[in-house]
């Protein structure tokens, strides 16, 4: 990693990771010792805990074969919510904000996102057991996360990344076609694997895309949702369980839910949206001696003191329709069950 560092350096500046959180991931990967890890938006909020310390905490998380501590919960048929989202008014106005910065040449690519207060009967642990996802975390009295997107992936010295960007009503007619051939769409996923591609680039060699806009159907408490993702891979140095914090700040923070160019469009967003995200959006993951495997935090439900939120956005580009991405936002407040 020697010859990368001055690229690692960068990022990291940009990511603002703590050093303390950084040397710690180096350290256990070098040990080959289980750790979780979860790293917010701005990168200023970071855990990092080996199983004894995350499960003293409570924390329970599923990532595929990679399973922490599981919350209790009875399975029951999908849950009620009411929403109340922000007005389209409201969201016009960040709206456009963000496309004077895209007409302007300052990004190509701003993902602007809002919170959904949902009135439901259901508690952060239940709606956890009750949902179906390939990567969830239920940080108790905080947070729960039901993600469809993994982040990084990195086994036997491979990393892999699998940006999602493209979203529609699976009932609608034609809709995968509609995705699939949608300008907006497409403009908007060829510049986050671009990103990716770019970023991987930064820790690994012999980058590629092995697989382009592959669709997925997701069943949801409310409708069926297609998604559109691709797939990136490249070679990591040796060395590199040694060097999984630098390796993780340098790719962060995740740039299917920022834009293009980062630096640039993270001034957009932080404009555009009025608070810091905190750990929505933001990454969490698992090492388990070996592989590594995280996920981007999406589908976020987060606990406040006046009530539950849901956390959604989608990608603008200057073919954007408002109507639309206000639609999409909506259509993102889900409880993945069934």
């Amino acid at each position: 990693m020697s010859g990368q560092n001055k690229n690692l350096d960068a990022c990291v500046l940009l990511h603002m990771m703590p050093a303390s959180t950084i040397a710690r991931m180096n350290e256990l990967g070098s040990a080959a010792c289980p750790f979780f890890f979860a790293v917010s938006f701005e990168g200023d909020e970071a855990v990092v805990y080996t199983e004894a310390e995350q499960q003293a905490r409570g924390l329970a998380f599923q990532m595929g074969a990679l399973t922490g501590h599981q919350a209790e919960g009875v399975m029951a048929a999908p849950p009620a919510m009411q929403l109340h989202p922000v007005s389209y008014r409201q969201y016009l106005k960040a709206f456009r904000l963000v496309q004077e910065q895209l007409g302007a040449g300052n990004s190509y690519l701003v993902n602007l996102t809002f919170p959904t207060r949902v009135e439901t009967t259901w508690s952060l642990e239940g709606l956890y057991a009750l949902s179906r996802a390939p990567f969830k975390l239920l940080w108790p009295g905080r947070f729960a996360v039901f993600s469809p997107e993994r982040f990084v992936r990195i086994a036997e010295g491979i990393i892999t990344t699998c940006p999602m960007k493209g979203t529609i009503d699976a009932s609608l007619p034609d809709a995968e076609v509609q995705l699939l051939t949608d300008r907006k769409e497409l403009a908007e996923h060829a510049t986050v694997v671009d990103l990716l591609r770019n970023d991987l680039s930064q820790v690994a060699k012999h980058v590629r895309v092995t697989r382009f806009r592959y669709v997925d159907c997701i069943s949801t408490n409310r409708k069926n949702l297609l998604q559109v993702s691709s797939e990136i891979t490249g070679q990591l140095p040796g060395d590199y369980r040694s060097h999984l914090g630098d390796i993780l700040a340098a790719l962060l923070p995740a740039g299917s839910v920022s834009g293009a160019p980062k630096r640039k469009t993270l001034d957009i967003i932080r404009a555009a949206e009025g608070v810091p995200r905190g750990f929505y959006t933001g990454v969490f993951g698992y090492f388990d001696g070996q592989s590594l495997d995280s996920a981007v935090m999406i589908r976020f439900l987060e606990q406040r003191p006046d009530g539950l939120y849901f956390r959604s956005g989608g990608g603008v580009t200057v073919f954007s329709d408002p109507k639309r991405e206000y639609q999409e936002l909506l259509d993102k407040v889900y409880i993945p069950a069934g």
